[in-house]
């Protein structure tokens, strides 16, 4: 025996001593490089995007400049305007000075040439181009961005934004041109529930136009897997923002990165948000960061473009018989929601019949989301529906 054993219960004590070292620096490089990732961003928020429940959060309320998150806000109301066939994807529109002036992303589009509506939304939702943004903007809104960015609040409040004003169509600097991570999320999800006829066009991954590629900003298309969309963002103000929503065993979830310090923080931040997201979701957990902010209420349409056009017609109570509404025969219908999975699909049905006691139809649509909708009824008895569905929470709007 060598007379240098060592007492077991001295090697244990050591072990035991370097193991607690080992795992407090482990500790401190854990915290450390969390706390210096967190200070890389502002805010960010992941939610469902069917059932509008927020996974985690931070600062999701805070007042951000949302730059160009904000064409998110432009496409939605260009979207509404081919709905009500105000516009054409073939159609061509027509660009003014001071929307080629516009700077600094862009197509270099000149004065008096004419731009396809089609390609109008790819240069937007791909590239960002702010010269394009304003020519939507124009077109659609009496020539005047201004006037446009002043429809772009309403629309905004109307479908529960509540700490959103903006002031330009392309998100370019400006003081007063504010948003927050939760607006964010919640205008993202109008546009998919609203629109998702509309909603490949920010999946795109590269476009062509006159000759030149164009590639979209968004790292997670193409890596990240399910990843579906949306947008990207920046100035130097707002720094990197980021929209990213990814589909897996028919859960869609929504990222919201406000602020990150550069691109690759904004990536990994978003795809952070998501992994996280989908743990949660997985695991059933339903423990939220902050109460108040556990269910993003879903936003209604209600053709808000149109609205104001005329004076926003009066609330009006719906007529009951027998604890149900009172439906008539017509032209008219009611959305009340589009989603990814048919379950979800399923257990709204039963939610409109609780509320309104109507039998809904479930739909699907060419872009593989399932529709619950109510079709051939009057057009007061659709308003109705809708006043019904809107006061007990059910995101819906009137189509015909």
């Amino acid at each position: 025996m060598s007379i240098f054993t060592i007492d077991p219960i001295i090697i244990f004590l050591l072990s035991f001593l370097t193991m607690k070292r080992i795992l407090s620096i482990f500790i401190c490089w854990s915290f450390l490089f969390w706390g210096a990732n967190a200070a890389q961003y502002r805010a960010a928020l992941v939610a469902d995007i069917d059932s509008g429940h927020v996974l985690y959060q931070e600062n999701a309320n805070e007042l951000n400049y949302p730059a160009s998150l904000t064409k998110i806000m432009t496409l939605y109301l260009t979207f509404d305007a081919l709905e009500h066939k105000r516009l054409h994807l073939d159609d061509y529109l027509i660009v003014s000075q001071y929307a080629a002036d516009a700077q600094p992303v862009k197509l270099g589009l000149t004065a008096g040439s004419k731009i396809r509506v089609e390609d109008a939304i790819k240069a937007v939702a791909v590239h960002s181009a702010n010269d394009v943004a304003r020519v939507l903007a124009e077109n659609l809104k009496g020539g005047k961005e201004g006037n446009f960015a002043g429809l772009m609040t309403r629309v905004a409040n109307e479908i529960g934004l509540q700490n959103t004003n903006f002031e330009n169509s392309s998100g370019l600097p400006n003081d007063d041109h504010m948003s927050t991570a939760r607006d964010i999320a919640l205008l993202s999800m109008a546009v998919y529930k609203h629109f998702p006829q509309y909603w490949k066009y920010f999946g795109i991954k590269s476009w062509t136009y006159n000759g030149k590629t164009y590639t979209n900003g968004n790292r997670l298309l193409g890596t990240y897997p399910g990843c579906d969309g949306m947008k990207t963002g920046f100035t130097n103000k707002s720094k990197y923002s980021l929209v990213a929503t990814a589909e897996r065993d028919n859960k869609h979830l929504i990222a919201v990165v406000l602020g990150a310090e550069n691109k690759d923080v904004r990536a990994a931040v978003a795809t952070k948000m998501l992994n996280l997201g989908f743990t949660k979701i997985n695991k059933g957990t339903t423990e939220y960061t902050k109460p108040s902010m556990n269910h993003v209420v879903a936003p209604t349409q209600n053709n808000p473009v149109a609205k104001y056009a005329e004076t926003k017609p009066e609330y009006t109570e719906p007529v009951y018989e027998n604890n149900n509404i009172s439906y008539n025969y017509g032209n008219t219908g009611v959305q009340f929601g589009a989603f990814s999975s048919y379950d979800s699909a399923q257990k709204q049905v039963a939610r409109v019949k609780n509320v309104t006691g109507l039998s809904a139809n479930i739909e699907k649509n060419s872009t593989g989301l399932y529709r619950v909708r109510v079709t051939g009824i009057s057009e007061s008895a659709a308003q109705s529906a809708k006043d019904a569905a809107i006061a007990n929470g059910i995101d819906c709007f009137v189509f015909h």
